[in-house]
Parts: structure tokens; C-alpha cells; sequence
């Protein structure tokens, strides 16, 4: 059986007020190759190797093996780009390598939708899940019924900045942080936000992130957790910066930036914001 590939790009969900609904596909990798092997064995490269190739604590191979209980092992070999741990979608680009591998070597012949909503299950929210999917800033809804996404924005020549803290925060940690019920107030204004969020993304409005991204229900819960976040917000609005944002849950910070501005002054800022001059700052874009 030929070798079989895949190219699945790093999310940032939530982009501040859109909780569960918005995420953004980042042009950092998860690599794949697998064929047929005797026994699972994983080669892996790139961020976080001894992770990646760890075959006994591995969600890509749990949703494979679940799946296709009956399909052959495999060897994989793994180029890894995203940070694990640090809200840039690692789980999801993980849960939807298995359900492709075992709708290809276990022959389920899943249609792209049922992939997408298979592995929404899994991870039980569709944001990320959907942007590593489709790409682009993908709007999606979960029910019953299944899961409904649509994407744009693919073309837009922003540039993104993520800053990666040193320590990172597992989304179960940080959803135990929020709260049960918000005012209507809240609601309000995160509705209000996210509507801002979506046109600035449409239209190729970044004059409309600042106020777009302005969030009330899960960043202020976070923030003890995230402690990167409070320190870089003030930096939204400022001169080549459209907008700061936690990625997804964090506790790594995305940073929306004008790419016609100079980029060093940009990274000296964070990292002055910061009191970091060494934290690491990788560049991206939307993928």
C-alpha cells in the first residue's frame, strides 16, 4: 500500500470574544506520512519530538486504533511545528490525523464532513477542529445534528505573532477556570464584539481587530493562569499592532500585526512588555 500523507496546520480559537464558535488556521505544520508496518513505530522531528513519538501516551494513534480496531499498525514519520500544550491546536491536528488514518487504512471511506464531525466529537467543540480542517478563520456551530463551519479570510496577508511562554496549561485546567453564568451584559458586548471580529476578517478590515477582539467571558478567568496575557494586552491598538488575544485556551498570546510595519520594533515591544527578553516569538500566517 502506497504511503499515505497528510499537512495539518496549527488553530488559534476564540481570537478573544468568539468562545467556541471563531478559530484561525496558522501556517505551522503537523507533517505526516504512515504506511503499513509489523509493529507502530513513530519517527518524529520538530517541536516536541519525545512527545510526538511517544507510542503508549499518543491521541493520534488512540483515535486511530479506536477507529479502526482491525487496521494494520503503522510507521509513521512525524514533522511536528505546533506547540503542544500552548492553545495552538495541537489535540485537534492529533484527533483529525487518527480519523483520517482510519478512514484510509481501515478502509471507512468517511466523507470530508464526517472526518470533520467525528473528530469535533472527540475534541467536543468544533473551533479549532474546523480551522485545522478548512483553514482560513472558520465560523462553526455544533449540535445534534452535526457540526456547521464555514470559512474565509485565507488571503489576508496579516501577520501573526505568537508568544510562547515557557510553561503550558491543559485545556481541561483552563476550562475549569470560567464560570457558569455570565450577565447579560457580557453576553451583550462579546456578541457585539464578535459580530466587529468576523467583518474585520471579510471585508480585510484590521482597523476593526481592536475593538473586534475586546473579550468579557473566558480571558479575565484566565489571566491568573496566563499571566503573559495581562502583561502584552496593553498592546493592542499601538502603533503595527492590531490586536492581542489568548491562542484558544492558552496560555500563549496571538498577536495580529500589520506586516508593512517594521517587524524588530514589534518583537522588542512584546518582549519589553514582557520582561522577557528572551521569549520565544514565532512568526506565522493565516494558512
Amino acid at each position: 500500500m502506497p504511503a499515505f500523507h497528510l499537512k495539518l496546520p496549527a488553530t488559534s480559537a476564540n481570537l478573544g470574544p468568539g468562545f467556541d464558535a471563531l478559530g484561525l488556521a496558522m501556517a505551522l505544520y503537523l507533517t505526516l506520512e504512515a504506511t503499513p508496518s509489523e509493529h507502530f513505530q513513530i519517527e518524529a522531528t520538530g517541536r516536541n519530538p519525545i512527545q510526538v513519538a511517544d507510542i503508549e501516551r499518543n491521541l493520534l494513534l488512540e483515535t486511530y486504533r479506536d477507529l479502526a480496531p482491525q487496521a494494520l499498525p503503522l510507521h509513521l514519520k512525524i514533522h511536528n511545528e505546533i506547540p503542544l500544550g500552548m492553545g495552538c491546536g495541537s489535540s485537534a491536528a492529533a484527533l483529525l490525523a487518527g480519523v483520517h488514518l482510519a478512514s484510509h487504512f481501515g478502509n471507512l471511506n468517511l466523507t470530508a464532513q464526517e472526518i470533520l464531525e467525528e473528530a469535533c466529537r472527540r475534541e467536543g467543540h468544533p473551533d479549532n477542529v474546523a480551522a485545522c480542517h478548512l483553514g482560513g478563520l472558520t465560523a462553526s456551530a455544533m449540535d445534534k445534528t452535526g457540526v456547521t463551519a464555514a470559512t474565509f479570510g485565507r488571503t489576508l496577508d496579516w501577520r501573526l505573532l505568537l508568544a510562547l511562554p515557557t510553561t503550558s496549561l491543559a485545556t481541561t485546567e483552563a476550562r475549569a477556570l470560567l464560570p457558569d453564568t455570565y450577565s447579560r451584559a457580557d453576553a451583550v458586548a462579546n456578541i457585539q464584539a464578535t459580530a466587529l471580529l468576523v467583518s474585520a476578517f471579510a471585508l480585510n478590515r484590521p482597523d476593526l481587530l481592536h475593538a473586534g477582539t475586546q473579550d468579557r467571558i473566558h480571558q479575565p478567568y484566565r489571566s491568573a493562569a496566563c499571566p503573559l496575557l495581562p502583561l502584552l494586552l496593553p498592546l493592542a491598538g499601538t502603533p503595527g499592532i492590531h490586536s492581542v488575544t489568548l491562542s484558544g485556551a492558552g496560555p500563549s498570546v496571538l498577536l495580529i500585526t500589520d506586516p508593512a510595519e517594521p517587524l524588530q520594533p514589534i518583537l522588542d515591544a512584546i518582549r519589553h512588555a514582557a520582561s522577557d527578553p528572551a521569549l520565544e516569538i514565532v512568526e506565522t500566517r493565516i494558512a
